[in-house]
């Protein structure tokens, strides 16, 4: 008899994923943060070049017949949109999509918290992570340190200055050189090193907020004024697990043209498709963003983390072999 009917998740699971579900919507509703709701098809995709959209094709009335849609990556550019309409400080739970890998912390539907807060740059935004998460993950103490810090700590290299040959040697000295060898590319190396090397051993005990990250891995970030080598985006990790991604958001329109048109140029340069650049949301941005900060979180990860879970497959009712 066939038996891939049954959800992966059992069902007491799925009540303390629900519980959690709602725990967050009190948190926001406490601190009167709007809940809105985003598309998940758009006729544009990303350009970064490490992410990728699954695609579709339309034909209904109004559209050239089979034009290309993309299911999104996140909900970032529609509620940026909302933030330029004067939504003030929004939120949303959604589904989002990744052409990407399936594996222990992957599936390319997944859920996702995201969120942005007016008037907050990015340490007052991971305060208000660190007090809508307590509870959920049971731990009082969150740690912060500094992307910099963290390679000089556990790989006693500085990635803002070390030249291109050195982040190789560091990479062979940990089993990378037949990766590495011949790679142009700082950033590619760089998080290379951090996900092998020290992602797994820098929230082992408590959750880490690791922050301010190269400008280059950070295209939708402003730049620190004090470094412009620098970029506010923040990660947060725990039990190696990378939970969320975040910003002190990039207001100006013409650099975060520049920036998408940047992003094209190494797709090219990489053999990859180019994307058409998202007129309405840098339209969005001309008529003015107001100052915040903007974090996504994937829920199916808070929950593994929380209920001690070693899969995602156990936290979601129908993985997509099954689905």
């Amino acid at each position: 008899m066939k038996t891939d009917w049954q959800p992966t998740a059992d069902i007491e699971t799925l009540r303390h994923r629900a519980q959690i579900m709602q725990q967050i919507r009190d948190y926001f509703a406490a601190q009167q943060v709007l809940e809105v709701e985003t598309p998940q098809l758009s006729r544009f995709g990303v350009t970064d070049v490490y992410l990728q959209n699954l695609s579709c094709l339309f034909s209904g009335p109004g559209f050239a017949k089979q034009t290309p849609l993309y299911l999104q990556t996140s909900p970032e550019y529609a509620m940026k949109r909302l933030l330029c309409a004067s939504s003030g400080s929004i939120f949303t739970l959604c589904k989002a999509y990744r052409d990407d890998e399936v594996g222990r912390q992957h599936n390319p539907e997944f859920t996702m918290l995201e969120w942005y807060r007016t008037g907050f740059d990015h340490h007052q935004l991971m305060d208000d992570m660190q007090a809508l998460l307590q509870p959920i993950l049971a731990t009082q103490t969150f740690l912060r340190i500094s992307y910099q810090q963290a390679f000089l700590q556990y790989l006693q290299v500085d990635p803002l200055s070390a030249e291109l040959s050195r982040l190789r040697e560091i990479a062979a000295r940990y089993g990378l050189a037949d990766i590495t060898a011949n790679e142009t590319d700082r950033d590619f190396i760089l998080q290379l090193l951090f996900s092998q090397q020290i992602e797994p051993l820098i929230a082992e005990q408590l959750p880490v907020f690791v922050y301010d990250f190269p400008a280059s891995q950070a295209s939708l970030a402003r730049l620190s004024q004090q470094d412009p080598r620098v970029a506010h985006r923040f990660e947060l990790y725990f039990r190696g697990i990378e939970l969320a991604n975040g910003f002190f958001e990039l207001q100006d329109a013409t650099e975060q043209r520049q920036r998408f048109e940047q992003d094209n140029a190494k797709r090219q340069a990489l053999g990859m498709e180019t994307k058409a650049l998202d007129e309405s949301f840098l339209a969005a941005l001309e008529h003015g963003m107001p100052m915040c900060s903007g974090v996504a979180l994937g829920i199916d990860r808070l929950v593994m983390l929380a209920l001690n879970k070693a899969s995602i497959r156990e936290v979601i009712a129908f993985p997509l072999d099954i689905a």
